[in-house]
């Protein structure tokens, strides 16, 4: 070896004599379209934050933002009461951690093996920990439209191309069967639900559930079900399907995480349930468990910490889930007698709503801003199939809210 590294040395210096490098532009991954130039919206939103100008931001779903009596002491409490912070890995998480989990899901009356779970340091992470288990460069996964625009990036990260199938809404939100079968290719090696759906607030329901593992059953596909509004339904449904852990039809990667469930997206830990017949869990649990020992990215205190998180989160998602409450009835009953409109929202923390169509969407998004100071999110950044409509958070200040979504509604009038 330290011949060949001579070698190699000499050869270079031979080689590359006189070589001006400067010459040479660094060159960057093309996995992503790495943005230049910041949009309309995006320029004036940052000059008004760089100046400290006021606006109405209805777009904030940070819990610690956005609630006053947000529990930080708590939080640092139950770190502060760890007695051990000794580094034993495990690739699935530890055993305590794992219990904690299952016993989360059995007060939701939903049985799980800490066997089949497995930790990653955020929901983002877990979705490129099964892109690298299930795809080859430019393997394709199917996923919903209109839902969260992530998906693009974390695929594109893995090299792998995403393809979508559409929700359609009449009324009420439903699957598109014909889309997702048009949509499957040779390639495609994944499909994944988002259950309840990011903007559209729209829950599986039991025949879909039932047509979905049919047609992935018959082409050997696996699920990912992004399940980090679990605790969110608005109403109850029997018709709905809340998980897909309990399934044992298909191989399926049920995905939460802190952030959500308990209202602490800065504690970074999401998991993983997998589902199905138990030879291919197993199997799916071992290569898997071998990608995430490369990286071993879920930080020792917060697994162990994580009982007591799980129950300061239960009255964190107590708070979110009144404001989530409070925010829908003010939307509805402002928006009731005039030409703009909130969608059906069956659970989750965001609402659609849908502006007159006297002009298109990104003027609307515009002249929200310049004449009411109001932040809004564009249906198009959701993939939404038509226009114009907004996206907005409903955990938002509801001061704020109700101030801007009054405005919303005066401007409505007048279009």
């Amino acid at each position: 070896m330290r011949t060949v590294r001579l070698f190699f040395c000499v050869f270079c210096r031979r080689s590359f004599a006189g070589v001006r490098w400067d010459r040479f532009p660094l060159r960057y991954s093309k996995r992503l379209s790495w943005p230049v130039h910041l949009n309309a919206l995006a320029t004036r939103v940052h000059a008004a934050r760089q100046n400290g100008s006021y606006f109405l931001d209805l777009t904030c779903s940070n819990p610690t933002e956005v609630f006053e009596d947000y529990p930080h002491a708590a939080i640092a409490d139950a770190l502060r009461n760890i007695r051990s912070f000794r580094y034993e890995p495990d690739p699935l998480g530890t055993q305590e951690a794992r219990t904690a989990i299952q016993q989360y899901y059995g007060h939701r009356g939903i049985q799980i093996s800490p066997e089949r779970l497995l930790f990653t340091a955020s929901t983002s992470e877990a979705y490129a920990l099964l892109f690298k288990l299930l795809c080859d460069p430019d393997d394709e996964i199917l996923v919903p439209a209109p839902s969260y625009p992530l998906f693009e990036y974390l695929a594109n990260l893995e090299s792998v191309r995403v393809s979508h199938y559409q929700l359609q809404f009449d009324g009420m939100w439903f699957f598109d069967f014909g889309s997702i079968e048009r949509s499957i290719t040779p390639r495609t090696r994944a499909i994944v639900v988002v259950n309840p759906n990011n903007p559209t607030g729209s829950f599986l329901k039991q025949a879909e559930f039932d047509r979905l593992l049919g047609l992935v059953r018959e082409r050997n596909l696996p699920i990912i079900s992004d399940e980090v509004f679990l605790d969110y339904a608005r109403q109850p449904n029997a018709m709905r399907v809340r998980t897909f852990v309990e399934q044992s039809e298909v191989v399926s990667f049920s995905l939460n995480g802190l952030s959500k469930s308990a209202g602490m997206p800065q504690m970074k830990l999401g998991w993983v349930v997998i589902g199905g017949p138990e030879d291919g869990a197993r199997e799916a649990r071992e290569r898997l468990a071998l990608i995430a020992d490369t990286y071993l990215s879920v930080a020792t205190p917060v697994q162990a910490a994580l009982p007591m998180l799980l129950e300061i989160g239960a009255d964190i998602r107590h708070a979110i889930q009144e404001r989530i409450e409070v925010n829908w009835g003010m939307l509805e009953r402002t928006l009731s007698d005039g030409p703009a409109h909130a969608l059906r929202c069956e659970g989750g923390w965001s609402a659609i709503v849908r502006l007159p169509a006297t002009e298109t969407e990104e003027s609307w998004i515009l002249r929200l801003w310049e004449e009411c100071g109001i932040l809004v999110q564009p249906g198009y950044f959701f993939d939404m199939a038509a226009e114009p409509y907004f996206v907005v958070s409903l955990i938002s200040v509801p001061g704020e809210f109700e101030k801007g979504i009054s405005r919303v509604h005066q401007i409505a009038m007048r279009a």
